[in-house]
């Protein structure tokens, strides 16, 4: 292989690229776009929930009960209802995502020594938000019970209050989180979206500069030239794995000042699997691009079999642990997931080669796999 035809082949389709200045933008830019509307976008976190009252009781319990739920973070208090029957209108409206009714008598069963029970209506629309709106309604309840148990003790027993709330948790459970300390979701989401972001444009890009020399007709040139087979297809990539390694810099750039997302582990892990996923990415772009003959079929075929299994099975937003067997399966066949568990590993958990080989080998299989499959699909010898 020779270099300087090589370096030729590269000249030639960066003067291309930057020729064409809407695909030189789409080229840096792209990638950037798709990391600041997702990372603001994509945020699973369930906070400010937005709920409506109805208390028939009007009491200091049945007030200190809500208040509970007025002072957290994770409710967003709406108002008050006169009755039941405005409930159904502010849930269908999307105004309220949960209404907590109290019923009568709710202070004078509670000091009577009877149950009280007061209802909740969530919005069901969203599975996951609602199932987790309910979590958050248990733990107050469970809180507010725990509080009113302690308070009987100590006013019946004469005990001191932290005597009394002693007793009444007899098993006590702290919780701590690691690697994601404060559990917000964008410390998870947004390395993960490094990945989307390369493995949609990086294919993307190869395919539409390798098909464009077939319908521009410069492709014949090639098939005259003395130049290689080989020496063609690194020439020609290379200038896109370039591309693609400045747009790593410019995203690890925005994880890490942007969203405040702490990388802690190994720069050079990060970048030496970025590689591997970037010559995996283009690999497939370059396969793609030698299938077919046009830029549409080209735009087509590579944001299907890039973009939907990258957000279905790469986990990026569900774990490919929670999938169905099938699911995984097929996760387990798609580049995506292995290079989501490098980035999220060597930005939250610190971890290295000694975990991530089987993902960085299975990168590396990647890369030579489609790199051998672009060599054998493309010949000097045009078709007829």
């Amino acid at each position: 292989m020779n270099v300087r035809r090589v370096a030729a082949v590269a000249f030639k389709e960066w003067r291309e690229v930057t020729r064409d200045r809407i695909f030189l933008l789409l080229a840096f830019c792209m990638p950037a776009v798709w990391m600041f509307v997702f990372g603001y976008g994509l945020v699973l976190d369930v906070e400010h929930i937005s709920f409506v009252v109805v208390d028939r009781d009007h009491s200091s319990l049945s007030r200190d009960y809500l208040y509970r739920f007025y002072q957290s973070r994770y409710f967003s208090f709406q108002g008050e209802l006169a009755d039941e029957g405005e409930a159904d209108a502010w849930l269908k409206s999307g105004k309220a995502r949960a209404v907590i009714i109290v019923p009568e008598k709710f202070q004078e069963r509670l000091l009577s020594g009877q149950p009280a029970n007061i209802q909740t209506l969530i919005d069901g629309t969203f599975p996951l938000r609602a199932d987790i709106t309910k979590g958050y309604t248990i733990a107050i309840n469970n809180a507010y019970n725990v509080d009113l148990l302690a308070d009987h003790l100590a006013r019946t027993r004469g005990l001191s209050r932290d005597e009394a709330l002693r007793r009444t948790r007899p098993l006590g459970l702290e919780v701590r989180y690691l690697y994601n300390e404060e559990v917000r979701s964008t410390w998870s989401t947004v390395p993960a979206l490094i990945m989307f972001s390369l493995m949609v444009s990086s294919p993307l890009l190869t395919a539409l500069g390798v098909v464009r020399e077939k319908e521009t007709g410069s492709i014949y040139n090639i098939y005259s030239a003395t130049v290689s087979r080989m020496e063609f297809l690194v020439g020609k990539l290379v200038p896109y794995v370039m591309i693609s390694l400045i747009n790593v810099v410019v995203l690890w750039l925005m994880a890490v000042l942007l969203f405040a997302v702490p990388f802690k582990g190994s720069l050079l892990l990060f970048f030496a699997s970025s590689i591997l996923f970037i010559l995996t990415s283009t690999g497939i772009g370059l396969t793609v691009s030698l299938l077919v003959s046009t830029q549409q079929a080209a735009l087509i075929i590579t944001v299907v079999v890039s973009t939907v299994p990258t957000i279905l099975f790469s986990g990026l937003i569900v774990p490919v642990s929670s999938l169905s067997q099938a699911a995984q399966f097929q996760a387990h066949l798609f580049p995506g997931m292995y290079y989501t568990n490098i980035v999220r590993g060597t930005f939250l958990k610190n971890v290295g080669p000694a975990v991530l080989w089987p993902d960085v080998l299975a990168l590396a299989v990647y890369a030579a796999a489609l790199g051998a499959i672009g060599y054998r699909l493309f010949t000097k010898r045009p078709s007829v």
